[in-house]
């Protein structure tokens, strides 16, 4: 079983729990709802032309300012805050979905005739734009394992980009952070980490060093499979490339998706310890079942990167990775069809379990891959004895040699 129990570095868990609740709500005139209500807005008056030529001039300079929709309002203007103080950064940028806050990075920080290492375990989506998109604008790239000394050794001098998915997307590999923080300094290459499994809450790659966070609000910072919404939270020098591209591309997001996002944050806490839980028990009885040969998930104290997860974590989630043994891919199709509790689904983060059959022969390209067929599961808010039972009944389609 998975141990949550633990202090870390950095932001004092409790502080964080209490930042989620007390954060992002400005003094309003009494009474006032306890979440800021949603602000819409398209186009801003201004008084006079000269006003409108102030505000503009400031945004131009990189400052945060009503003067047009598209940059935000303040539901998201307050969702921005709430992620900067969370994360340990400087400024944020939202965007309409996790892959648009991922592919602004790239944009953001690279041109031609540079050069990006980019993570053997990203996101899929991430690892097509990066093969499909910037070759044609000349900017090469190159996959790495994400252990430190492989990164150390494929470093050039046109390396301006270290770009990691921690922990790794379905196989959950760690990187020691602080140490490729350190390489990447010394090289004069800015590293970016997309923290969508960490949430701002239980890892932040900024305290540890790194330039840039990346976040899919869509998951568990909304938490209930209804929003689609992306974030950015850079640090101090990292910053003033980042807002100045945003502003290019016109990266931005609905105030009722940033309201309902602000919303999600203020149970975020208690909604990952619960997914953790419902995980722990799940894992237990894979673990137990003959079918298993192994389960991805780094809070385990065999998983080989468990000591980076003790020394950078402060909890766990509800997503792992199951690895059969002594079964087909068919009869683990079938295994996934017969389930009742578990929907299957591509995303995850919401209230409700999910199962995803991998593609292994996609999942990694210069890194090793599971030896079986890999399913993804998202432990929900279900009664865990419900999701066990119908685990087990499932079990059914894959032969008496599986029980």
């Amino acid at each position: 079983m998975p141990n949550n129990k633990k202090k870390k570095p950095g932001r004092e868990r409790g502080k964080s729990w209490t930042l989620l609740v007390h954060g992002a709500r400005p003094a309003l005139e009494q009474p006032a709802p306890v979440n800021p209500p949603i602000s819409r807005a398209s186009t801003y008056l201004h008084r006079t032309v000269a006003d409108m030529r102030d505000t503009e001039r400031r945004r131009a300079a990189g400052e945060r300012v009503k003067a047009y929709g598209r940059r935000g309002t303040d539901t998201g203007f307050l969702l921005e805050d709430l992620l900067v103080e969370l994360e340990g950064g400087h400024g944020a940028r939202l965007t309409s979905c996790g892959l648009a806050a991922n592919t602004l990075v790239f944009q953001t920080y690279l041109r031609p005739g540079d050069r990006v290492l980019v993570g053997d375990s990203v996101y899929g989506p991430v690892r097509k734009f990066v093969t499909k998109y910037l070759p044609a604008f000349g900017i090469a790239y190159e996959l790495v394992a994400t252990n430190a000394d492989e990164i150390a050794a494929k470093l050039t001098r046109e390396t301006k980009l270290i770009y990691l998915e921690c922990p790794g997307s379905t196989l959950f590999e760690l990187t020691d952070l602080p140490r490729v923080v350190s390489i990447a300094r010394a090289n004069g290459a800015l590293v970016a980490v997309d923290n969508t499994w960490g949430s701002a809450l239980l890892y932040n790659p900024i305290r540890l060093g790194a330039d840039i966070s990346i976040l899919s609000a869509t998951k568990y910072l909304a938490g209930h499979s209804d929003v689609l919404l992306g974030a950015v939270v850079a640090n101090e020098h990292a910053w003033p490339a980042l807002n100045e591209m945003a502003e290019l591309v016109g990266a931005s997001c609905a105030s009722e998706d940033a309201y309902l996002v602000l919303r999600g944050l203020r149970t975020l806490a208690v909604r990952l310890n619960e997914h953790a839980r419902q995980a722990g028990a799940l894992i237990e009885w894979f673990r137990k079942q003959p079918f298993t040969a192994k389960v991805y998930y780094p809070a385990l104290a065999d998983h080989p990167d468990h000591a980076i997860w003790k020394r950078d974590f402060s909890g766990s989630c509800g997503l792992f990775s199951v690895e059969f043994t002594g079964v087909t891919p068919t009869q683990v199709e079938a295994f996934v069809d017969a389930l009742e509790l578990f929907g299957i689904g591509s995303s995850w983060g919401g209230f409700e379990s999910l199962a995803r059959v991998e593609d292994v022969a996609s999942l990694r390209t210069v890194s090793s891959r599971p030896a079986g067929p890999l399913v993804r599961f998202h432990a929900g808010f279900e009664a865990v004895d419900d999701l066990i039972r119908d685990l087990e009944s499932a079990t059914r389609v894959l032969g008496e040699g599986a029980r």
